[in-house]
């Protein structure tokens, strides 16, 4: 009994009885003190280096040693970065590209994961594999073959370059996003859509008003890898949309004419969005990455 009992028992790094003491629960506490602080470190000092650069002169960013805090703070830096960059037409060039982005990920990779999901097709797996076998292509791999048929689309024969259309139709059939939508879907009890066909719902109605509905989570979840996936994305605007450039592409165009506080106060700038998106829907996205893997 007892040796069921301790094989029933959770398994933890440290022992509950070593916890019970007071020297292990210091020794527990301050082993995770400096691990969270190690961590926070690693993460935050580069966004801090990167934010109060920009409040420094181009003599104290480069000075050795380097100074944590600026000397002479000055807001300078951010509005020459403003002004030389054009982050207003920049960030509208990204804002439009990502927007469109993630209006037609939404649109199709939710109805390819349903498919896949609930109406279970004739080699749904094979194609669902074959999917995820494409994440193992390394994205450098595809560049040339993308651009040549964006360059000639088939059939239609048309040439997409310089335009939104350029970045928004590569990005549709994200098989990342694709499975995650899966998982979720496959944890939404088929009684509820059961139900609802008595009902006299079809498919598309089903999905409507059951399916997305409850698929809040997840939907945030990829819509903000999305977006985001094309506001970091650097190769593919630079070769494809050269008169319409992105936040990325037209940081890296002024880089070699501009001074480097300059620089990296309009590398914070353009950061901006981004970690606040993470920072507002932090819990959305745990949450959705966690609630496929509950079977209803």
């Amino acid at each position: 009994m007892t040796t069921a009992a301790h094989s029933g028992a959770t398994r933890t790094l440290v022992s509950p009885v070593r916890l019970a003491q007071p020297r292990g629960r210091l020794l527990y506490r301050l082993v995770l003190t400096l691990v969270l602080l190690v961590t926070t470190i690693a993460f935050v000092g580069p966004l801090y280096w990167m934010a109060t650069g920009g409040f420094k002169s181009s003599q104290e960013l480069v000075r050795t040693p380097p100074t944590l805090f600026p000397t002479h703070p000055a807001t300078h830096a951010f509005t020459e970065a403003w002004s030389r960059l054009g982050m207003g037409g920049l960030l509208l060039n990204t804002v439009v590209y990502a927007g469109g982005a993630l209006l037609f990920q939404l649109l199709f990779d939710v109805a390819a994961a349903y498919a896949l999901s609930k109406l279970r097709p004739v080699l749904g797996n094979v194609i669902l594999g074959m999917m995820l076998a494409s994440m193992m292509i390394p994205a450098a791999a595809l560049v040339i073959p993308q651009y040549l048929t964006v360059l000639d689309l088939p059939l239609v024969h048309w040439n997409l370059q310089d335009t939104p259309w350029v970045i928004w139709l590569p990005t549709v059939a994200n098989a990342f996003n694709i499975f995650l939508l899966k998982r979720f879907f496959d944890s939404i009890p088929n009684e509820l859509l059961d139900a609802a066909a008595i009902d006299g719902a079809g498919p598309l109605r089903v999905l409507w008003s059951v399916v997305l509905p409850l698929s809040r989570p997840i939907l945030g979840v990829v819509s903000i890898f999305g977006v985001v996936a094309v506001w970091k994305d650097f190769l593919w605007p630079l070769i494809t949309v050269p008169s319409h450039e992105t936040l990325n592409v037209g940081v890296n165009t002024a880089a070699t004419s501009m001074p480097e506080n300059s620089l990296i106060a309009g590398l914070f700038l353009a950061s901006i969005p981004t970690i606040a998106l993470f920072l507002v829907f932090q819990r959305n996205i745990m949450a959705g990455l966690t609630a496929g893997g509950l079977k209803g």
